[in-house]
């Protein structure tokens, strides 16, 4: 998907929702434990009920990677699924990879070809040539942890750069824009991080934020559209636990699709702020 489809899509449903597909096998209904695949079986649900108002779906690998192949296999499930009867749904890998160039590439090719999601998250520490490997697909996203929801981000994220008057992340934006542009790269702000958006937006003002952090975590939407909106709407705002696990009776699927509506509605309201819509 390229950056104008995923405009058009914006447009479209009136939302820039993703929705986390953070799949935790000891939070999910327990009914949904005597199906063969209780966790491809849970994302089906929830992607079914959040679909029309959701742009963009984050499965959290490492919630796939802790059961071994069979949570590869619900994952792959999972993927499939989207891709085969939601092909317009943009799918983002919460992988965070970067690794040696050999390695980094290899990662790619298990994510966009053969898992085909159309993004990954990916870290920068290592530079350069752990990146650009990712950069290589046609068509698919890096997205480089920048400024991160985490407490612990200020350990490394905002500190100072010796000789410089730049803190570690801003440097990090700096430097990537050298290695790939608005069609081929985001970049993680967390929610929490709201007051440094204005700022985040003059170094980068038309690539796509993925956000975490609203909802559960405390961020809040509005401060983020605020502060971070760009003409073509350039927020990718992702919810978690406050949408999938929004209930666990019978009807949890009903009642994630009521939440990822709320938050819908509240996005139409600031898209149409902005004249996007």
């Amino acid at each position: 998907m390229d950056y104008n489809q995923l405009f058009e899509q914006i447009k479209r449903k009136k939302s820039f929702l993703c929705v986390g597909l953070d799949t935790d096998i000891t939070k999910i209904p327990s009914f949904l434990l005597t199906e063969d695949d209780p966790i491809f079986e849970f994302n089906k649900r929830i992607i079914d009920s959040t679909i029309q108002y959701a742009v963009a779906y984050k499965p959290n690998i490492a919630f796939y990677e802790a059961h071994g192949v069979s949570g590869w296999k619900s994952l792959e499930k999972t993927l499939n699924y989207l891709n085969l009867v939601y092909e317009d749904a943009f799918v983002i890998a919460d992988a965070k990879r970067g690794d040696i160039g050999n390695t980094s590439k290899m990662y790619a090719r298990a994510f966009y070809e053969a898992l085909r999601c159309d993004a990954i998250t990916v870290a920068p520490y290592m530079g350069k040539d752990s990146v650009v490997p990712f950069l290589e697909f046609k068509n698919k996203w890096v997205i480089l942890l920048a400024l991160t929801s985490n407490e612990s981000a200020k350990d490394f994220q905002l500190l100072n750069i010796k000789d410089s008057e730049s803190n570690l992340f801003e440097t990090v934006l700096e430097k990537s824009k050298e290695w790939g542009n608005k069609d081929n790269l985001m970049y993680v702000v967390g929610a929490t991080q709201a007051e440094h958006l204005k700022e985040i937006r003059k170094q980068v003002p038309d690539n796509f934020l993925l956000i975490p952090g609203v909802g559960a975590q405390g961020g809040s939407l509005k401060e983020v559209a605020e502060n971070g909106m760009n003409d073509y709407c350039g927020l990718l705002v992702n919810s978690a636990r406050a949408i999938i696990y929004a209930d666990s009776s019978a009807d949890f699927d009903r009642n994630a699709g009521k939440k990822a509506q709320e938050m819908q509605l509240k996005m139409a309201e600031l898209l149409k702020a902005k004249g996007i819509i």
